[in-house]
């Protein structure tokens, strides 16, 4: 890996601390961080404030009159983004987990908890919606000691705040304890060195190319240098900040968007940046190495899936959601993901694959691929709902998982005398051991327990009358067999279920 190693005076500083806020469905995560977003962010154009990253950054003067910034990434809050969440989790100084006053804790609580504990951050407890009626701070409280989460006044070290994100009340508390806990982790940067952090979002516009959004963590960001992540790159010519508004220059914690990557670089990753395009190519040339998949050699049928999404942190989502799938008679196998509009070329390079699926998020499917798809087989369904994605998903791979056939026994019955034969028909007399012995049903035939025959039920006599089935007691039956049955043997009657 080639980096910018052109040798600059250390300039080590302060860094605004990263907080990501996280919780369960319906906690207030989202209005938290749009009353944050909009009570503390200056916009000075006309028309309001407009959020053109999903990071932002807002300045906050403590109780005690000192002037801060604090960088907030914003996550999703569905199970299926718990990719996206731990990744957000991964980059952040700090959490924020939102808690209802009125709910408690919920089980996406504890799986937020988890990311958090995994990335191994400092968390604050927000406990929100406490204009409420049924608010009830006392057993928020219980809730999360019963969750083995200890707050402060409660027997644990974990800061608090009681407060209404819809209302605002206790945000600014709120804050300060996330300035607090930031000191108390000397968070700080070197402002001179080359630029370095990660990418948390990518996507294709239509207007500009493929865009991705960045945080930096260290260094400073110029115009003019070049950005590589992967086996991407992108020039630094068009860098806005979280408004919109572009740029020439950003440095610690701040989250930018870069427009004019040659590819769209993976959220998750790391970048760092090189002072020209020959040093980006170099470096991503160093980098390059053959993407093998890993599959597990099971022998099992393999259905192939295509996805394409309208942003990478989505394809993180939907992968969740096929790793959830399981199955002991397929594998699932992702053989290719992207950005964009389902095109012809999507179609045509699954179309040689059998069963194969292509699977659409927030993306249209071009008129193109529709038809050739309808002429090739190959099936597409696209979505802007991840349950009804999750639900439609689990579907069609059902259908597509060979049927299981099974020999269930049904019963035994022993031949006692074997009358005649003719034309492959045996006229014998019997008695049921066990279970039952059906008209038409399949049979083994069993000679000291080792299988002599098959054959089938021709006819079942009891009582001089013809039945349909026998369970009890001695009987007569003609079983059709190429092979000879005696007196001894064991007839064992079985039917194949499919499942």
């Amino acid at each position: 890996m080639t980096k910018n190693t052109k040798t600059n005076t250390p300039n080590m500083t302060k860094r605004p601390p990263i907080v990501v806020v996280m919780g369960h469905i319906d906690h207030g995560k989202s209005t938290l961080l749009d009353f944050i977003r909009k009570s503390h962010v200056v916009d000075s154009e006309t028309g309001g404030i407009t959020q053109h990253l999903s990071a932002y950054v807002v300045p906050h003067t403590t109780k005690d009159g000192t002037n801060e910034s604090i960088t907030f990434l914003d996550t999703p809050g569905h199970a299926a983004f718990q990719k996206m969440r731990l990744r957000g989790a991964d980059v952040a100084d700090i959490a924020v987990l939102v808690v209802s006053a009125e709910d408690g804790v919920k089980p996406q609580t504890l799986e937020a908890l988890e990311s958090i504990k995994q990335a191994g951050i400092p968390f604050i407890v927000a406990i929100n919606k406490i204009d409420k009626p049924g608010a009830d701070i006392s057993k928020t409280q219980a809730s999360l000691i019963e969750h083995e989460i200890y707050i402060e006044g409660m027997g644990g070290d974990i800061p608090w705040a009681p407060i209404s994100a819809k209302v605002g009340t206790g945000v600014s508390e709120l804050l300060d304890l996330i300035i607090l806990a930031a000191d108390m982790t000397e968070l700080k940067g070197d402002q001179n060195a080359p630029a370095e952090g990660i990418i948390i979002e990518g996507k294709l516009d239509q207007k500009r190319g493929s865009t991705a959004t960045l945080i930096i963590t260290n260094g400073t960001l110029k115009s003019g240098q070049f950005i590589v992540s992967g086996t991407s790159f992108a020039p630094v010519r068009i860098m806005e900040d979280a408004t919109g508004k572009t740029i020439k220059e950003a440095t610690l914690s701040t989250p930018v968007g870069i427009v004019g990557w040659s590819t769209i670089p993976k959220a998750g990753s790391q970048f760092y940046t090189v002072g020209s395009k020959k040093e980006a190519e170099v470096a991503i040339l160093a980098t390059i190495a053959p993407i093998v998949t890993d599959h597990k050699k099971s022998g099992l049928p393999t259905i192939p899936v295509l996805i394409k999404a309208d942003v990478l942190g989505t394809l993180d989502a939907i992968e969740h959601e096929l790793n959830a799938f399981k199955s002991e008679r397929i594998s699932v196998r992702i053989i290719d993901t992207g950005v964009g509009p389902i095109s012809e070329n999507d179609v045509q390079a699954v179309s040689a694959t059998k069963d194969a699926i292509i699977v659409g998020f927030n993306v249209k499917v071009e008129r193109g691929a529709v038809d050739m798809a309808e002429r090739l087989g190959v099936e597409i369904n696209t979505f802007d709902i991840i349950y009804e994605l999750s639900e439609w998903l689990n579907t069609a791979l059902k259908n597509r998982t060979p049927k299981k056939e099974e020999s269930v026994i049904t019963g035994h019955a022993k031949v006692l005398k074997h009358f005649s034969t003719q034309k492959y028909i045996h006229v014998l007399g019997g008695r049921i051991e066990d279970g039952v012995l059906k008209l038409g049903q399949s049979v083994r035939i069993l000679r000291r327990e080792i299988e002599v025959a098959k054959g089938m039920v021709k006819n079942l006599q009891q009582q001089k009358s013809d039945v349909k089935q026998v369970n009890d007691g001695e009987f007569g039956m003609q079983i059709y067999s190429k092979n000879e049955i005696a007196p001894g043997d064991i007839v064992e009657g079985f039917e194949i279920v499919v499942s």
